[in-house]
């Protein structure tokens, strides 16, 4: 099912439901373009905000957030939040202290969504025991990994008792992911994509610009409306009010099924973001 407005849901294997569509803060920078960015997406019906320990901005989030709420007279229940460890605290007893330690910033009782950052050889299945911890005793509602790839993910479920629910990877029409992305459809866990419009990479690609021009669109919007008609959820990141509506603005039309091929021709297999099986931090 392709999403019909900013708050619909997918349902992640557990029956949490997730919306399909969200803010990122990669790099926003603590301070009050942050706290505003995350008010506005909230006000313009964002329901889904993304984060990460890494980012050095938990406190930023959880102040906009909690004014954003208020303002849009929702409830904490509403909304979608996400955070991941970071790689110095992947281990069983340093994954629950990060986690402790993202609550204590964002302000929040709890996270819908918390995520390993990266796979760093030998330490993510003790940090993903800890995961399973935190999520049985109902301290988090799903959990799941980002950047992991298909021998990863095999690694990862060889021992684990519960499988992830989400990996959030770099997705945009550069890297389409495809064998990833059935990997993980076959086993229920929900692709994401981080860095969606390739770092504004893509806004001038010929191919996007006439397809953009044929439905009266962004280039922006393209991507994020075939990132959704893949069934990928998408968090792109954005402090200006403008683009975050015009972002959003992508469930009042459906690209055909030949654009959503010529979109995919754009792979190129390349990477903006590091290599999840040759990084260094």
């Amino acid at each position: 099912m392709v999403a019909k407005n900013l708050q619909d849901t997918t349902t992640l294997h557990n029956g949490v439901k997730m919306p399909w569509f969200g803010i990122g803060v990669f790099k926003v920078e603590e301070g009050p373009e942050l706290v505003h960015a995350v008010k506005t997406a909230i006000k313009h019906g964002y329901r889904s905000v993304d984060t990460a320990a890494i980012y050095g901005n938990e406190k930023g989030v959880g102040q906009g957030i909690r004014e954003g709420i208020k303002e849009a007279g929702i409830s904490r229940e509403d909304l979608f939040v996400t955070s991941k460890v970071w790689n110095t605290d992947l281990g069983y007893e340093s994954t629950i202290a990060a986690y402790e330690t993202s609550l204590n910033k964002l302000g929040l009782e709890y996270l819908d969504l918390y995520l390993i950052h990266w796979p760093v050889e030998g330490k993510y299945k003790d940090a993903w025991r800890a995961l399973e911890t935190l999520y049985k005793e109902g301290r988090v509602k799903a959990i799941g990994v980002s950047n992991f790839q298909i021998h990863h993910l095999e690694d990862l479920m060889k021992d684990a008792e519960i499988k992830p629910m989400v990996n959030q990877v770099e997705y945009h029409p550069r890297l389409t992911q495809k064998e990833l992305h059935s990997f993980c459809k076959e086993h229920g866990i929900q692709l994401e994509a981080w860095s969606p419009l390739m770092q504004g990479q893509l806004l001038d690609n010929e191919v996007l610009q006439e397809i953009a021009k044929k439905y009266n669109k962004s280039v922006a919007q393209v991507i994020l409306r075939w990132d959704l008609q893949n069934g990928v959820v998408t968090i792109p990141k954005t402090t200006k009010e403008h683009r975050i509506v015009e972002n959003a603005s992508v469930f009042d039309f459906e690209l055909t099924e030949e654009d959503m091929k010529r979109i995919d021709d754009l792979n190129q297999n390349h990477r903006v973001g590091p290599d999840p099986d040759n990084f260094d931090f």
